[in-house]
């Protein structure tokens, strides 16, 4: 298992980040790895996410130094979504079947947690997002039919989308952790738009879908003081509660979003206007 450590930031530091400065620090450009289980640990409200790629054998999640327990998820809990082949997790002897863009809640206190493929040459993706946690709660398997559906947006305004609530009260328990997936409308581009913050939680992007010459220009910062990031398909950028996070796409994709922090009240945000943004 492989671990990338990133620290937290105040804003202030950000406005003197160059393009290259801005995203070593907030862009993870490689999420999934053939045959590897690769993480990103950001100390912003302390969320672990990143990858697992089987293929010919199993990948396990390991706790250690970093975390300060002998399992990873003694006192975390995880969120899963696989955007690959078919595969199943092992948790605690216990197997888990998860299809295309199936998911899953593994709550706190598993000692094994383990992911495999159906089959190598077609493997499976598994997106890993996980947060500190207080309590245990059930695993629970969540489908795209079993998630909360929220339509939002308009065409006019090129932003028809779907948010499908994966883990979400509306779904499952958890301690904190808010888990789901985007997808947006043909010829809608925009997502999260008109902006917004929410200072009670950081909050992750995944995009996927996307063509290999489709670009998101992935908007990030205070609302005063606006940065942009350009990303390719599969990769995430770390949004600190002080920052918006919106994007805009040359064509279509879909994205993860997972969210932790002092509530699960996923309308809890700061809205903004254009006129708010600079």
């Amino acid at each position: 298992m492989k671990l990338d450590i990133r620290y937290a930031h105040a804003p202030e530091d950000m406005k003197h980040y160059d393009t290259e400065t801005l995203r070593r620090h907030f862009l993870v450009e490689q999420i999934f790895v053939t045959g590897e289980l690769a993480l990103t640990y950001t100390h912003v409200d302390r969320m672990v996410f990143g990858g697992a790629v089987p293929t010919t054998q199993s990948l396990s999640l390991e706790g250690g130094k970093e975390f300060g327990t002998p399992n990873f998820l003694d006192r975390r809990e995880l969120g899963v979504v696989n955007l690959g082949g078919s595969g199943r997790a092992l948790i605690d002897g216990e197997t888990w079947a998860l299809a295309n863009g199936d998911g899953l809640y593994v709550g706190m206190g598993k000692q094994s947690v383990a992911f495999e493929s159906d089959n190598p040459a077609n493997p499976a993706k598994f997106y890993l997002v996980s947060s500190p946690a207080h309590a245990t709660y059930p695993t629970v398997h969540i489908t795209r039919a079993k998630a909360n559906p929220r339509k939002l947006g308009a065409v006019e305004s090129c932003n028809v989308r779907t948010i499908y609530q994966y883990v979400h009260p509306a779904v499952c328990k958890s301690c904190q952790l808010v888990m789901g997936v985007t997808v947006l409308e043909p010829g809608s581009v925009w997502n999260s738009y008109p902006p917004h913050t929410h200072e009670r939680r950081m909050e992750v992007y995944l995009y996927f879908g996307m063509a290999p010459e489709t670009r998101i220009f992935h908007l990030h910062g205070q609302p005063l003081e606006t940065r942009h990031i350009v990303m390719a398909n599969e990769q995430a950028v770390i949004s600190p509660s002080w920052s918006i996070h919106s994007g805009v796409s040359t064509g279509p994709y879909s994205f993860i979003w997972a969210m932790a922090g002092e509530n699960q009240t996923f309308d809890d945000m700061d809205n903004l206007g254009p006129d708010d943004l600079r």
